[in-house]
């Protein structure tokens, strides 16, 4: 493992913008730093810019001589990543720099999320910007903002500004493949007051952490099997919290609703004669689970902790048991695998965060699916689930999903792109997660698209990584293609 300087990497005229982007902050819904820097760059190498009401920023530049008059290719990534640290690791995604290393070919970010989703896809198009020695025709470089916490720029994005007729959408995670569909989703955003009333004498406060998961993509890696921390601590709260006669004070999990849940904690009070078998009980779970995860999700920690914050009251009876009956017992994880589309995930559930405390309970369970109405269904199959224990919730606009077209011209020339460049043939894909593809179809349905991307690994969760020799990969198809669009 060495540090690494990213601009020094091949292809360097890709590398040396993923290294400005891992130095200029992103988080989702502060993209505006960035995009005013990517703004100013394409001005000074006069490139014509153009920033829409939501802030997409969009960046063109002209065919290269003999190209004027072949179709017009958009390139398109998003701005934001999401900002991800583990435990104890002091890092203000506001402020300080991504800092990656360089272990076996990949670079990775050890304690924090990389930005290699989508911050590559980024780079890529800026290299196409800055290049002056590839052939393409007419070039658009559009740059969402809000991909990772809604997709608001993909949604809000204008009709009749793009002028390209092909999209290459360069967001996913796996080299050799060829996507071209994708899973739409909706939000469940579960949302209740909590009562609070004076703590019971004689209670002793700790919190009870649920730590050492793997999390990651709460789409692409749903089929794993890994574990979800709130689900965890939920489902031993309501076992044996009302058995031991304790009561909950709080209770926080996950950081994201795209992201599978890594690590929970609740505070509870219980009486200190109770402690003995809260301990046993919680090893007896730990085991049961680490059984149950064992080569998924290895280093499963189930812990107490003492805490010695002030506490004067808990949450009522009635809502501390609504609120982890209905968590303990709500869909999550995998609902069914696709009938027509082998191997792939149909429609999913991840119950990515969890806040309970004085301000009010609130949950956001994020649901897939390949079918939009199986999204609709399943949405309101979990609101009707929180609806049984008086937890109320509301449904976000339905994301749409991206129709497969296998007919294309753009994945024809894609298809034939990456046999000139590596004389093998791609495979072709859909995927389990929310590409910004099925959206702007909705705003150009005629645009011809097709998506692809590097190898990374652990996108979403501190430790993501991509691997260096597929993005110089990446850069030789993308060159490719643009060279042969007719």
């Amino acid at each position: 493992m060495t540090q690494v300087d990213i601009a020094a990497l091949s292809p360097q005229v890709v590398w040396q913008h993923f290294q400005t982007l891992c130095t200029i902050p992103r988080p989702s819904k502060h993209e505006q730093q960035l995009r005013e820097f990517l703004r100013n760059w394409a001005e000074s190498r006069n490139l014509e810019t153009y920033v829409d009401e939501v802030g997409n920023l969009i960046i063109r530049k002209n065919a290269t001589l003999g190209k004027e008059h072949v179709s017009g290719v958009i390139v398109q990534g998003h701005l934001d990543m999401v900002t991800q640290a583990n435990t104890g690791t002091v890092h203000d995604f506001f402020k300080d720099p991504i800092q990656p290393v360089l272990e076996d070919g990949w670079l990775i970010a050890k304690d924090t999320t990389l930005g290699a989703d989508n911050g590559i896809g980024v780079a890529l198009a800026l290299a196409v910007l800055d290049s002056n020695d590839i052939a393409h025709g007419p070039i658009e470089v559009l740059l969402t903002v809000d991909e990772e916490a809604g997709m608001s720029g993909a949604r809000l994005l204008q009709a009749g500004v793009l002028k390209g007729k092909w999209l290459f959408n360069i967001d996913t995670e796996e080299w050799g493949e060829l996507y071209l569909g994708c899973a739409g989703s909706i939000d469940v955003e579960v949302e209740q007051s909590l009562m609070y009333e004076t703590i019971p004498d004689n209670l002793n406060i700790v919190n009870i952490q649920v730590a050492g998961l793997k999390g990651g993509h709460s789409g692409v890696d749903i089929h794993l099997g890994r574990g979800n921390a709130n689900v965890i601590l939920a489902r031993f709260l309501n076992e044996y919290l009302v058995k031991l006669g304790g009561r909950l004070v709080e209770f926080t999990g996950g950081t994201a609703r795209n992201a599978l849940p890594r690590e929970a904690v609740a505070t509870i009070a219980i009486s200190s004669n109770q402690l003995p078998e809260l301990e046993k009980l919680l090893a007896e779970y730990q085991t049961a689970w680490k059984k149950q995860l064992q080569g998924i999700d290895d280093n499963l920690q189930l812990t107490i902790q003492p805490n010695r914050a002030e506490v004067t009251e808990v949450t009522v009876h009635q809502h501390q048991n609504e609120w982890l009956q209905a968590l303990a017992s709500s869909p999550y994880g995998v609902a069914n695998m696709s009938q027509v589309l082998p191997d792939v995930v149909e429609t999913s559930n991840n119950i990515g965060v969890v806040k309970l405390n004085r301000e009010g309970g609130k949950a956001v369970l994020m649901v897939r699916s390949m079918v939009n109405q199986e999204a609709q269904d399943f949405a309101e199959k979990i609101q009707a689930h929180f609806s049984q224990f008086n937890i109320a919730s509301s449904l976000t606009p339905l994301v749409s999903g991206w129709t497969p077209n296998p007919d294309s011209a753009a994945l024809k020339c894609l298809q034939q792109a990456y046999q000139n460049a590596f004389n093998i043939e791609p495979n072709l894909k859909v995927i389990h997660a929310g590409l910004e593809c099925g959206i702007i179809a909705e705003h150009y349905p005629h645009l011809q698209m097709v998506s692809f991307g590097p190898d990374i690994q652990g996108a979403h969760a501190p430790g993501e990584r991509v691997k260096v020799d597929t993005v110089e990969k990446c850069w030789k198809l993308l060159v490719t293609a643009l060279a042969s669009v007719e």
